[in-house]
């Protein structure tokens, strides 16, 4: 499968879509081994995803439990899939794990150790009592002495380590259109307008929060879906919709780094293409946290080795963001999924300040046109510390290349 996006004055490139989790083998049985083996490569902790056969999917509870064990595993099923996750562990080279994953006829009470809260302005997720990241999904006024055109929905802020250290901000008063963690295109072209729905003060495009589809709280993830729209404030006959685009926003039991799954989906609501000019910013993109500003710790570290120096426009499965605050180092690791539109993709990393963004359009345009919708994945690890690369690279392939997970009936 293609990820559906045409370019415009370029050949055409077919993007695989890579699953982001474990290959399994469906078994036919009330309970399963499963077995995960590192073969000759080191594995970091990360979420290991099993299909589940129809006699498990239909079970009011699961049990998972390591061969030689009686100790419960958490775990915990996809909301709308017959699928069950649960964290594995670091493994070694060499090393592997078997475990056994058990139906039951009692439907037993999850620990609810990821949760979800609406407090009525955003989603709040937290592990353990321990904040991780905040989304609105009420309109954030903006803070006095700055204009409220720049008043925002549909972003992630404030985004925590698992120290409480603070590694985003909102409303930055050099840049206050960059809010968190958030999404939208610069230099757009729509019916012939130019539509920027990244720079609110020219009042051309917004992206907004529209509704909250789903919240999931449980003992290995806490998930939210929800849905935003892009609209062209240009319109001759008023605001137009373009684009609507579903985020999923999943947190995991991590203990640290803490992991989150950032999943969009863009499809096109109106009856003309939106193209999405060749540009030098624009996509995914990250505001660090204030006090990293101007400072020399601060930088950024990217997965061929640049820098904020040498590392604008370069290609990158992983940038590690980075400064000091709150007590301590602490680092923000995004991972881009390799099923991504032109993946890896160029990022571009602020000569000066701490934001930075995954840019696809800056080898050339592309379009997102109706009934095919753009879609992009990502991954954030969080973390205490300075930046450290060898940590990212065993993250991305644990993203990227996850382990197989192989399903057997049990004897």
């Amino acid at each position: 499968m293609t990820n559906p996006v045409r370019l415009v004055g370029l050949s055409r490139i077919a993007a695989l879509l890579l699953a982001s989790w474990s290959l399994a083998v469906v078994a036919t049985a009330r309970d399963v081994t499963l077995h995960v083996s590192a073969g000759d490569r080191d594995w970091v902790a990360a979420p290991g995803i099993v299909e589940l056969p129809a006699e498990l999917a239909g079970a009011k509870s699961l049990t998972l439990t390591e061969q030689g064990s009686d100790e419960a595993i958490l775990v915990q099923r996809v909301p709308g899939k017959p699928k069950a996750v649960w964290i594995v562990s670091d493994l070694n080279v060499g090393q592997s794990r078997t475990y056994r994953l058990a139906a039951s006829e009692h439907e037993m009470p999850e620990a609810k150790h990821v949760s979800v809260h609406d407090d009525g302005e955003r989603l709040n997720i937290e592990i353990d009592g321990r904040p991780v990241l905040s989304y609105h999904h009420a309109i954030a006024p903006a803070p006095e002495g700055i204009g409220q055109v720049f008043a925002k929905s549909g972003h992630i802020h404030p985004l925590r380590t698992p120290k409480g250290r603070l590694v985003s901000d909102d409303f930055p008063p050099d840049h206050p259109h960059q809010h968190g963690v958030f999404f939208a295109w610069v230099n757009t072209t729509f019916e012939g307008r130019q539509v920027d729905f990244w720079n609110q003060a020219k009042r051309q495009g917004a992206v907004e929060h529209i509704r909250t589809l789903e919240t999931v709280s449980g003992p290995v993830f806490a998930q939210a879906s929800v849905l935003l729209r892009h609209s062209d404030l240009s319109a001759p006959d008023g605001p137009k919709p373009v684009l609507e685009e579903t985020w999923t926003v999943r947190v995991y039991r991590a203990e640290s780094p803490f992991l989150i799954d950032l999943e969009s989906e863009q499809r096109n609501v109106a009856d003309s293409p939106l193209i999405i000019n060749q540009y030098h910013y624009g996509g995914m993109g990250l505001r660090g946290a204030r006090p990293w500003l101007g400072q020399e710790e601060s930088g950024f570290l990217t997965s061929l080795g640049k820098t904020r120096a040498d590392g604008n426009h370069t290609l990158a499965r992983w940038v590690i963001a980075h400064g000091t605050g709150d007590g301590g180092p602490a680092s923000v690791i995004a991972l881009g999924h390799p099923g991504n539109f032109r993946a890896p993709q160029p990022v571009r990393l602020h000569p000066t300040i701490p934001y930075f963004c995954f840019a696809p359009m800056v080898p050339g345009p592309f379009e997102i046109a109706p009934g095919r919708p753009y879609r992009s994945r990502y991954r954030f690890a969080i973390h205490d510390g300075p930046p450290d690369a060898r940590l990212a690279e065993r993250l991305w392939h644990a993203y990227a290349e996850p382990l197989a997970v192989h399903v057997t009936a049990s004897e």
